[in-house]
C-alpha cells in the first residue's frame, strides 16, 4: 500500500469490495478531501485513445486523466449509490478533487458516485457492492424468506384442515358403521331362542314352524258287545 502522510484525514484499508479509502479524523462537510490524479490522455491521439482501464476519469470530450498511477490514493474511493463524497471537476484548470457533502466520522469509508456509464460498464454486471445496494439486496431477501414462511404457514394451515376434516368424516363413518352394526346384531336376535325359550314365548319347534313331537295315544280296546 502507499504511504500516506499522517497529517491526512484518510487511510488506505480493507473494504467489502477490496481496497478502499476510510477517514481517520472527522471530516466536515465541504471539505476537499483529495485530488484525483495521474497523466492526462488527449482522445486525438490514437495511442493514448486506445488506453483503457477502470481508472479514467475523463475531463472533457478531449481530455482525460489516467488515475491508475501508484500515487493517485484516490483512486482507492469506492462508489457508491448514496455516497457521502462528490466529484469535484474542473475541466479548464483540468483537475479533479472529491469533496465531503456530509459529515465523515473516522473509520467510515470515503465514497462518491461514479456516474451512470462507469456503473453500467462495470459494476452492474457483477452488482453494486456499496452499502445502499447491499441494504436493498437483504432487504429483498428478508422479504422473500418472509414470503416463503407465509406461504409454508398457509400450506400447513391448509394441511390441518384437511387432515381435522378426514379425521372428522372417517368419525363420522365409523359411527354409522357402529350403528349399522348394532342395528344388525338386535335384528338377528329378534324372534329367536333365548335361553331355549323363543323371544315371543314360543317354543324352539313352533318358531321353526314345526308341530311339537307327542305321546302316542294307545290303542282303543275291543267292543265286549256283540
Amino acid at each position: 500500500m502507499p504511504s500516506i502522510p499522517s497529517n491526512k484525514p484518510y487511510r488506505v484499508g480493507r473494504s467489502r469490495t477490496g481496497l478502499g479509502l476510510f477517514a481517520t479524523k472527522p471530516i466536515k462537510k465541504g471539505t476537499k478531501i483529495i485530488r484525483y490524479f495521474g497523466p492526462l490522455l488527449d482522445s486525438k491521439k490514437k495511442e493514448e485513445d486506445e488506453i483503457e482501464n477502470k481508472y479514467l476519469f475523463e475531463l472533457t470530450n478531449r481530455w482525460t486523466i489516467d488515475g491508475s498511477v501508484r500515487e493517485n490514493i484516490a483512486r482507492y474511493i469506492n462508489h457508491a449509490c448514496r455516497p457521502n463524497a462528490e466529484s469535484d471537476v474542473r475541466p479548464r484548470k483540468r483537475k479533479v478533487f472529491i469533496r465531503a457533502i456530509k459529515n465523515i466520522e473516522p473509520g467510515e469509508e470515503i465514497n462518491y458516485d461514479y456516474g451512470t456509464d462507469y456503473f453500467k460498464a462495470y459494476l452492474k454486471p457483477i452488482g453494486c457492492k456499496c452499502d445502499a445496494c447491499e441494504n436493498k439486496r437483504k432487504k429483498k431477501r428478508a422479504e422473500a424468506r418472509a414470503e416463503k414462511a407465509k406461504l409454508k404457514a398457509k400450506e400447513e394451515r391448509k394441511a390441518l384442515k384437511k387432515a381435522e376434516k378426514l379425521a372428522k368424516a372417517e368419525a363420522k363413518l365409523k359411527e354409522k358403521l357402529t350403528a349399522k352394526a348394532v342395528r344388525k346384531t338386535k335384528k338377528k336376535l329378534n324372534g329367536h331362542a333365548l335361553n331355549g325359550k323363543s323371544l315371543n314365548g314360543g317354543s324352539r319347534a313352533r318358531v321353526a314352524g314345526k308341530k311339537p313331537a307327542g305321546r302316542k295315544r294307545p290303542a282303543a280296546a275291543p267292543s265286549l258287545q256283540a
